[in-house]
This record gives C-alpha cells, structure tokens and sequence, in this order.
C-alpha cells in the first residue's frame, strides 16, 4: 500500500500518471536487497535542497555497489518536469530510487552497469505545525560499517528502524532515541536528533552508524549564521534528559518537537521554534 496519494512515477524514460510496477520477481533488488532511495520535499512551491537529495542517492548507489546510471543535473531536470503536474500549495514527496538488476556469477554481488532506477513523486501532507512526538529507549541499536551499508540511504536498513518504532509504540511512545555500538545517542528510528541546554544546540557527532542528514546540515548552517552556538559532540541519555528541549530534524517534517523522554517532559522551547521559523524562511528564499 502506498503511503500518499496521487502516485506520479518516472521510469525507462517516461513519467506516468499512476503508481507502476517497476521492479520483477528475479530483479538483484528484489530478492537481495541492494535497494537505495532519498527524499526530499516540494511544499510552498518551493523543493529545499533538492539538488543535495538527488546527489545523494547517486552516493548510496555507489555504496552498495550499484553503478548510478542517471546524473544529478539530468534527474533535477526529470523531477522538476515530474512536479509541473503539482500545485504549489501540494506537499510532494519526491523519491528518487536506484536498484540492482543482476550479479555476479554467484548472484551475489551486483553487476556493474546493471541498474534499475525510478522516481516516486506522492501527495504526503506536512504534519501540522502543533504535531510533536515522545522518546524512549529501544534494545536495537544502529549498525556500523564494519557490519552494514550505513553510509548509504539503503532500503536492508530500514526493517532495524521498524523495530525500533515498533518497540517504542508499544511502551506507549512516538519513537525511540538510539544508541550506537559504545551506547551513546546516534539518532532516533527515523530522524537526526538535537537537544538544547542554556541557549546552546548539541547534536551526536557523525561517527559512521548514522546518515548525518541534509536538513541536519541546513538547521545547522541556520543556527550558526543566526548566532546560537551548535556542538557536534559524545552525548549519553542522561545529557538528554537533563536537556531542556529536544527536537528531530527529517526530511518528512523538516522539524519534530520532542515533548518527552520516558518520564522526563519538555516545552516545544523558543530555539526548537526558532529552528522551524529559520528552516521555513531560508526555503521561501531557494528556488524550486
């Protein structure tokens, strides 16, 4: 089942108005799982760092060793074609996807040249700006490259997320806080974290088992140019619960306020709301 609504889809050459069958049963993608996707985001009419997102894809395929076949110049050009069918106060999820087609002698390891590729482009609504969520912990923790592709947005990552989220929904919260290897915080299921301590943001510092995301970057590159001190650095739970706010940065939702941490609650502070306000007015400034 698909997760919005009128499903436009790029493949071999052509958009179609209809979410269509892409990939077969003997595909390398389908039954071995050299999958890789981005995301990005047309709201206002405006899409926020897209070149950055398609770019980025073309990394992950790299990583699993699928050879990327469409240049990021070309796939800008096929996406804004792709979003001329949308109106400009649609909220669009744009998902550009690459997946292996064949192996090798032994079916294991892709085969050079051998790529499928496609774009999803899906009516998906912004959450509403009152929308926040909760955090606990989870027994899951985030790989490290030793053991899986996580410097790629691959598809074999994402069923750890979902039982991360699964484990978090039944202790009755939205999602949970991650740790990596050492037990540190690397990220939530499904977003970069930060958190606020005396005017000053904090945010795990990239060590190899997390995607430090785009729009990670962009609230970041905001804060630093509006004054407020960000640090990339070792973060434990407790440095979260004695925070004094937490919020989630994504590409679904740009910005999540965070209003508790098991049992220890939180406002929707000022620098969570000034983070919003920022990421909002930088991408009324960007081109489509």
């Amino acid at each position: 089942m698909a997760t919005g609504t009128n499903i436009k889809t790029y493949c071999e050459g052509r958009w179609h108005d209809a979410d269509i069958s892409v990939m077969k049963a003997a595909d390398h993608g389908a039954w071995l799982g050299t999958t890789v996707f981005d995301g990005a985001r047309f709201v206002n009419g405006k899409a926020p760092d897209l070149e950055r997102h398609l770019a980025r894809v073309n990394r992950s395929a790299e990583a699993l060793m699928i050879t990327p076949n469409v240049a990021t110049s070309d796939m800008l050009d096929i996406v804004r074609e792709g979003l001329k069918s949308y109106g400009p106060g649609d909220a669009v999820y744009i998902r550009p996807m690459y997946w292996a087609l064949e192996g090798d002698e032994m079916g294991i390891v892709p085969r050079p040249g051998a790529t499928g590729f496609a774009i999803s482009l899906e009516l998906i609504p912004m959450a509403p700006p009152e929308a926040a969520t909760t955090l606990t912990t989870t027994r899951f923790r985030r790989p490290v490259m030793e053991d899986n592709v996580v410097n790629a947005k691959a598809g074999c990552l994402y069923p750890n997320n979902a039982r991360m989220l699964a484990e978090a929904r039944r202790k009755g919260f939205g999602n949970a806080l991650v740790a990596d290897a050492m037990g540190n915080v690397a990220e939530t299921a499904s977003a970069n974290v930060f958190m606020v301590k005396d005017g000053e943001v904090f945010t795990p510092i990239p060590n190899g088992t997390f995607l430090a995301g785009i729009t990670r970057a962009r609230h970041m590159s905001n804060l630093a140019l509006d004054g407020t001190k960000v640090h990339e650095t070792v973060l434990s739970f407790d440095d979260f619960k004695n925070a004094d706010e937490v919020f989630l940065s994504g590409n679904m939702s740009k910005v999540t306020p965070v209003t508790a941490f098991d049992e220890r609650q939180y406002q929707i502070g000022p620098v969570t709301r000034r983070v919003r306000e920022m990421y909002w007015d930088w991408a009324a400034s960007q081109p489509l």
